[in-house]
């Protein structure tokens, strides 16, 4: 722990992750099982005849194919099932305008609720294989979360992510709770983030003090900076909270931040208990089927067995007892379950991406403006400004949706074989490298999502800005996602952290603390860092990795060097870190995460079990997002002498024109693949049938009070004139 930066090192996590094994270093290598492309596809429904008809019969591949690059046939299928079900029952179709926020909550709960009785999690997620069932679980929410991102939420904070905290830190006097919560016979939210602090987890001030006379907790808010606030279920509807509070010990001992569970309302009348102020935070920009909310504890008891205690707990008599040695090792564990909730944001993130690029490039392939003659009109698809401003992020989306997927599952692999108690190699290591990883990649999908969202809003021009487009609603509900689970510029400052850690260890000759091979090469640094620009392809995908690997480079030993003159300043390590971020240390983490989707990504590409057309429209994809990437770097590469003079610029400006017309024709095929069915999309713009003009009338016509008179017609109507 340092400078307000959580930081995972030594025992920390060892009951909640473990290291996996990369198959192999090589960028080609596999990383694990991969969906066979052989495998039918019949499953998937086939998409209507009409206007998009056109562009699909371009395509070089099997949309469906590609599909399955996307979402494995199980996930897929899964997925599927829960749509086609939500679709049948009313309760989860939209409507035509927007409620009122208390309304919009009840809409949310009531979903919810039935989206629990429907049961959809039984089998996977209900028994006892850890991997199977959190990642059963997660496609869940991905898929709830397309159709309904306040039901997932909701989903995520009252269910999973208490549960997942009750087995990681709880033990068996915790069970009852765990399976309650997914009978959903309680209903919880998880209470971290205060008034006054939300990152900076060291200094929450709400405090557990135990009282060995009545062998109970005392919960206090000293002041209303330390009222828990932005709290998603407790305004209204949580009967219970997953606190995290300062434990105190009867001699005034400060021991950090514990989890507790802890009663919050009368599960038959929602009714606070005695002790707590508590309410709803008011309407937000977006997400108001999340009764986010505050709460101020005054002195409130809760029974000892509420301490969430596989790793540190209080006796009968008041004495502390922990497995770690320091208050700061306790801090990361109790933590360690928000990097589960990262994960999760990061597959809502991408499949948002999906819906928006869908509708965006949809909605081109149809809309036409302009024309060479007076008597022709284009699709807008088809003008180079258009493609330029979409098909990067359609080429980030699949990156990503690639990346964040295989990721998960290892994430997940590696937590399993933790909970195993398998003995595993290197564990410190082990646990920094995956905190890096996640610091870096959340930060880095949901802030491509939300620039996703809003360039598709506008690529769409006014129809876009219907509500009925499902942009809006889209862009609105997202754009929190870069600021819970952690702030991102905050999270991007633990993955620097962790690589100046490894570029320090290059530096004394040691070997790089990386058994994620995700900075191994950093031992070859004095060489990389020698490579110039000397003309090459940049549309090869190996270039655009060796480029990445020299821009890691010369990030690392410029923020060292940065460091290091903050130093002979005298100035303290706080400051110096701070100086240090921009154009440094931000970068370099997110540089880092770009690099690691554009591995992950072209590890797939590589899979000798792709279908060869669906091979060659992801190496282009790859390409697409490559040169993007790099295009925002350019200025990093002249400054540290990759490159000089314009031609590195002009051949990685015209590479990107160049990628574009090449995906055009399979643009439509790619969206297909992407999109989820037009229930889901809910979309007037985006439908599968492309009758733009067709579904507009239908949206203008009919929605309501589309052709009334206003209520209050008689309030601005001309009054008559008296006589003279």
């Amino acid at each position: 722990m340092s400078d307000g930066i959580i930081t995972y090192e030594g025992r920390t996590l060892c009951i909640l992750i473990e290291r996996w094994t990369m198959q192999s270093t090589s960028r080609s290598s596999e990383l694990g099982p991969l969906t066979v492309m052989e495998q039918d596809t019949d499953f998937i429904p086939d998409l209507p005849e009409g206007p998009l008809s056109m562009y699909r019969k371009q395509a070089s591949f099997d949309w469906k194919k590609l599909k399955l690059v996307f979402d494995k046939p199980e996930i897929l299928k899964l997925k599927l099932k829960v749509w086609k079900t939500l679709e049948a029952d009313v309760l989860f179709h939209n409507g035509d305008k927007t409620h009122s926020v208390d309304e919009q909550k009840r809409l949310a709960m009531l979903q919810l609720v039935k989206y629990l009785q429907y049961k959809f999690y039984t089998d996977g997620v209900a028994n006892n294989n850890y991997k199977k069932k959190t990642r059963t679980m997660m496609d869940l929410n991905e898929a709830m979360a397309v159709l309904n991102l306040n039901i997932s939420v909701k989903f995520a904070l009252g269910v999973s992510l208490f549960a997942n905290a009750i087995l990681s830190l709880g033990t068996e006097r915790h069970l009852p709770l765990y399976e309650a919560a997914w009978r959903g016979e309680i209903f919880s939210c998880v209470a971290l983030t205060e008034v006054g602090h939300g990152s900076n987890t060291k200094k929450m001030r709400t405090t557990a003090t135990y009282d060995p006379c009545t062998h109970e907790f005392v919960v206090h808010t000293p002041d209303f900076q330390a009222a828990k606030c932005w709290i998603g279920n407790l305004g209204k509807t949580c009967t219970y909270a997953l606190l995290f509070a300062q434990l105190y010990t009867a001699d005034g001992t400060c021991h950090g931040l514990h989890g507790f569970v802890t009663p919050i309302r009368d599960p038959k009348t929602l009714l606070p208990f005695p002790g707590i102020i508590v309410g709803d935070m008011g309407e937000k920009t977006g997400l108001n089927g999340i009764d986010n909310g505050f709460i101020i504890f005054q002195q409130y008891r809760i029974p000892r067995e509420s301490l969430l205690n596989r790793l540190s707990d209080v006796t009968l008599d008041g004495e502390y007892e922990t497995m770690f040695t320091t208050p700061e090792q306790q801090l990361g564990a109790a933590l360690e379950n928000l990097s589960a909730a990262r994960v999760g944001i990061m597959g809502e993130g991408t499949n948002a991406c999906c819906s928006a690029v869908a509708i965006a490039v949809r909605y081109a392939a149809v809309r036409k403006q302009f024309g060479p003659s007076a008597d022709s009109e284009l699709p807008i698809l088809e003008y180079q400004l258009h493609q330029w401003r979409l098909f990067p992020y359609m080429a980030a989306t699949c990156a990503l949706k690639v990346f964040v997927a295989d990721f998960t599952d290892q994430y997940l692999e590696c937590v399993e074989r933790s909970n195993s108690g398998e003995s595993i190699e290197d564990l410190p290591a082990s646990v920094s490298e995956i905190h890096a990883m996640v610091s870096s990649t959340k930060p880095l999908v949901t802030w491509t999502c939300r620039d996703t969202i809003q360039e598709c809003r506008e690529a769409c021009g006014g129809h876009g800005f219907l509500k009925a487009s499902g942009l809006g609603d889209l862009r609105n509900n997202f754009d929190a996602s870069v600021t819970y689970e952690g702030d991102n510029n905050v999270l991007v400052q633990q993955t620097s952290n962790w690589l100046l850690r490894q570029w320090a260890r290059v530096l004394d000759g040691s070997e790089v603390a990386s058994p994620y091979h995700t900075v191994n090469f950093l031992a070859d640094s004095a060489d990389i860092l020698k490579k110039k620009f000397r003309g090459q392809d940049v549309t090869n995908n190996e270039f655009i990795l060796d480029a990445y690997q020299w821009l890691v480079c010369w990030l690392l030993r410029e923020t060292h060097h940065r460091l290091l003159a903050s130093q002979e300043l005298g100035e303290d390590r706080f400051t110096a870190r701070n100086n240090a971020q921009v154009f440094r240390a931000r970068t370099l983490s997110l540089v880092y995460g770009e690099n690691n989707a554009l591995t992950y990504f072209w590890r797939r590409c590589n899979s000798r079990e792709l279908d060869g057309r669906v091979k060659a429209v992801l190496t282009k994809l790859h390409s697409l997002y490559g040169l993007w990437c790099l295009d925002k770097h350019l200025s990093t590469f002249y400054q540290g002498g990759y490159a000089t003079g314009s031609t590195l610029a002009d051949l990685v400006k015209e590479g990107i024109l160049q990628m574009c017309s090449q995906l055009k024709s399979e643009a439509v095929g790619v969206a297909d693949a992407l999109a989820p069915p037009d229930f889901v999309l809910n979309s007037v713009i985006g439908k599968s049938d492309g009758k733009l003009y067709d579904n507009l009338q239908a949206q203008f016509f009919h929605n309501s009070g589309a052709m009334e008179r206003p209520t209050w017609w008689s309030e601005i109507a001309p009054k008559p004139l008296s006589k003279l």
